[in-house]
């Protein structure tokens, strides 16, 4: 599962509703597009939807620590960021169909006048406020590698007109020819069509590309076929043709690849798909991924060690030929490439944005160590051992021996894909974590990315201060307990072989929410991730959080992060850090309500579900624990009461509890008792979603998009080039990196 936390800028960077309607608002929206939709969003309700005004646009600094690296560290790191950036459109085409044109026709505009875009204006004819609309959606759009944002799934409007927009195509031919590609889909407002998800339900998805009518089942029988086979899905997409077959499409260089991890290539189906073929066809992303696989053997050359030459070895093999065998091989040598000077990781990694949850999205990334915040981190592993014990199950649900991770604090020079995290917690392959271990990093310039500092909604005017002076500082509590300890702990109980097991079936654990033994596990071929499916992601990201909660309480812990002196005292230095712990968590449960969908009625992000659920264990923690108070019937003024000296005696034991509910079932593989607890508590009732919703969008902010340097170079040497944070330096850093 995808265990890692996607929240560059904690709790309150969210999407800002606009206070009043674009210029000629009306005719934007009363669909522009030739297809007429009978779901189609009133003009208020698509307000959410528009292009952030203005986006925060914010530098990712990292020149100092580049600097300080060698040469042969400069061009290991620099031949990375090439093979990370050769998959940007692998990641356009995993969003929508017309995200590779959108992109190409902004890097075409950039190009044509060479970023003058006040001549670009001139040409076009438009107003300046056309122009501002204009290059704060670009911004956006390429801050999120796509038309949809990274975080939350849903679709992203310009607030141009589609007649201005038009007027800035004819600038160039090029540009022309593109814009008649995508002009359809750009202001497309059905209400489906606005998200992510399965085609079945009107949603876009471009894991499955040309196949509107491909079912829900059918992705689902196609998949527990290839299962049984022994593929892995994270490199594939599914294509259904027009004769009702399948075709598996697999990430590689090349059509017919030596290196293959199955014999097969085509079978006829039984079953519910009884006489259906599928078949194997590789080459999906082939341009890419040779590029991807031509600067990793540029990059092993440089490498510092027999792990990472093994390393490269291993995603050359894979990216060429398509074999996620040999990524899985090149996970086992990055897990043992301890302390490197530049970090790095690269492949189909993690799997929020497929519906079905099992198919990857391009990423990868170079980094530079930031030794002094990675010396506190190595504190927090070296106490893991005698930490786990406190959480809220007994030994036989945990690993025989923690695996001590190499848990690095980054700087990042290069992060490709859609969305840039805080802190990441992978191999995401189970068999790898259980008994090779795993690896944590916290992004260090991603959290200390500034952004305009203003009050923080929902939050009481008496907490302001202590949330702006504690938040980043607890935000790191946060993020090293629920990338360590959380997605670090527990043991799945497996029947590893038939009539192998790796605990005693005999004499069974007791679990400690029935005191009965367990009667359920996971059989041969089953994972974590194909036994909860799709609920997998966003379940593992609560039972994460829910670990950071359960301990961040714990002084000793605080201490081992340099917050005192490991002595109760809740109104201290440590104990404002626990104190916006928790606060923060709390407001990220309401602020969840911005990424659930009122007409899907589902959550469309992972972490934020996982928050609102979080959300509700306070508020039921009893006590007067949590509330959520008010006194206007619109909710304008509403705040979070929580009582910082209860956080003991009801809001610990109260996740605690929750913790261990969903920790046994996860561990025990009951998906019918996880998915209706979990359920349960993530369900949004109709107070939330028309009362405090529509406050919640009304109050929302922007979250923050990044510019990121590139790197080239130059005689002998390695430079490091940095762009202004604005709209214009997005699209420079872009058009001058769509070379590689």
């Amino acid at each position: 599962m995808p265990p890692r936390l996607r929240l560059p800028s904690v709790i309150g960077r969210t999407l800002r509703t606009p206070r009043s309607p674009p210029r000629n608002f009306p005719r934007l929206f009363t669909h522009t597009t030739s297809r007429m939709h009978q779901n189609e969003m009133d003009p208020s309700t698509l307000k959410q939807y528009l292009a952030d005004d203005p986006p925060t646009v914010v530098p990712l600094a990292v020149k100092p620590h580049f600097d300080a690296l060698d040469t042969k560290q400069k061009k290991y790191a620099h031949y990375i960021s090439r093979a990370a950036l050769a998959g940007t459109r692998i990641n356009l085409r995993q969003v929508s169909a017309e995200s590779e044109s959108i992109y190409d026709f902004l890097i075409e505009l950039h190009q044509a006048y060479n970023g003058d875009w006040k001549q670009v204006q001139s040409k076009a004819g438009i107003s300046d406020e056309d122009l501002k609309h204009f290059l704060n959606y670009a911004a956006q759009f390429l801050g999120n590698t796509g038309n949809f944002r990274s975080f939350g799934d849903s679709k992203i409007i310009p607030r141009i007109p589609q007649e201005s927009f038009a007027k800035l195509a004819k600038v160039s031919p090029n540009a022309e020819k593109l814009y008649q590609s995508f002009k359809d889909e750009l202001y497309e407002s059905s209400i489906a069509r606005m998200h992510l998800g399965y085609p079945e339900q009107g949603h876009v998805s471009t894991y499955y590309p040309d196949s509107p009518n491909i079912t829900t089942a059918e992705i689902t029988q196609t998949a527990d076929f290839l299962k049984e086979k022994g593929l892995l899905p994270e490199n594939t997409r599914v294509r259904k043709t027009s004769s009702g077959n399948f075709e598996v499409l697999i990430a590689s260089a090349v059509t017919d690849p030596t290196i293959r991890d199955i014999k097969e290539s085509e079978w006829t189906l039984s079953g519910p798909l009884e006489g259906k073929k599928l078949r194997l066809v590789f080459g999906d992303y082939a341009i890419e991924m040779a590029k991807i696989a031509r600067n990793l053997t540029e990059a092993k050359k440089y490498a510092a060690t027999a792990e990472q030459d093994g390393m490269h070895a291993e995603y050359i093999k894979s990216f060429h030929d398509g074999s996620m065998e040999a990524h899985k091989k090149s996970q086992r040598h990055w897990v043992k490439d301890l302390g490197p000077a530049v970090e790095s990781n690269i492949g189909f990694i993690e799997t929020y944005r497929d519906p079905h949850g099992i198919r990857g999205e391009w990423e990868g990334f170079a980094a530079c160590v930031n030794k002094e915040r990675t010396k506190a981190f190595g504190k927090l592993v070296e106490a893991a051992p005698a930490q786990i014990p406190k959480l809220p199950w007994s030994k036989e649900f945990e690993k025989d021996t923690f695996l001590s991770p190499d848990f690095t604090s980054l700087e990042v020079i290069t992060f490709a894909g859609s969305g840039i995290p805080a802190g990441i917690n992978i191999p995401n392959y189970d068999d790898i974590r259980q008994t090779f271990g795993f690896k944590n990093v916290s992004l260090g310039n991603v959290l200390s990315a500034a952004a305009p500092k203003e009050p923080v909604p929902f939050i009481k005017d008496s907490d302001q201060d202590v949330y702006d002076r504690c938040k980043d500082e607890a935000f790191e509590v946060q993020v090293g307990l629920h990338e360590l300890l959380g997605h670090g702990c527990g043991k799945l109980l497996q029947e590893t072989s038939p009539g192998e097991y790796n605990f005693d079936v005999k004499n069974p654990p007791i679990s400690p929410i029935d005191n009965k033994p367990i009667s359920s596990w996971y059989k041969p071929g089953e994972t974590w991730g194909s036994v909860f499916g799709a609920l997998g992601p966003t379940y593992e990201e609560c039972r994460a959080e829910s670990v950071a909660m359960s301990l961040c309480p714990d002084f000793e812990i605080l201490k081992i992060f340099g917050y005192g002196d490991g002595k109760e005292d809740i109104h201290g230095a440590a104990g404002d850090i626990l104190y916006v712990c928790y606060l923060q968590m709390a407001r990220a449960g309401v602020a969840s309500l911005q990424f659930w969908d009122p007409a899907s009625r589902r959550h469309g992000q992972a972490h934020m579900q996982a928050r609102f659920a979080i959300l509700q264990v306070f508020l039921r923690a009893g006590g007067d624990f949590c509330k959520l108070e008010y006194t206007k019937d619109d909710l304008s003024d509403l705040t979070i009461s929580l009582d910082r000296s209860k956080i003991a005696s009801h809001g610990r034991p109260a996740v605690n509890k929750f913790l261990q509910e969903l920790h046994v079932y996860k561990a025990t593989a009951d998906l019918k008792r996880g998915k209706a607890l979990y359920e349960e508590i993530t369900n949004v009732n109709d107070w939330y979603a028309t009362k405090l919703r529509p406050e919640v969008m009304r109050q929302a902010k922007p979250r923050k998009v990044f510019v990121q340097a590139n790197t080239v170079i130059e005689g002998d040497d390695v430079v490091l080039k940095e762009y202004e944070p604005t709209p214009e330096g997005m699209i420079r850093s872009f058009a001058e990196r769509d070379y590689i």
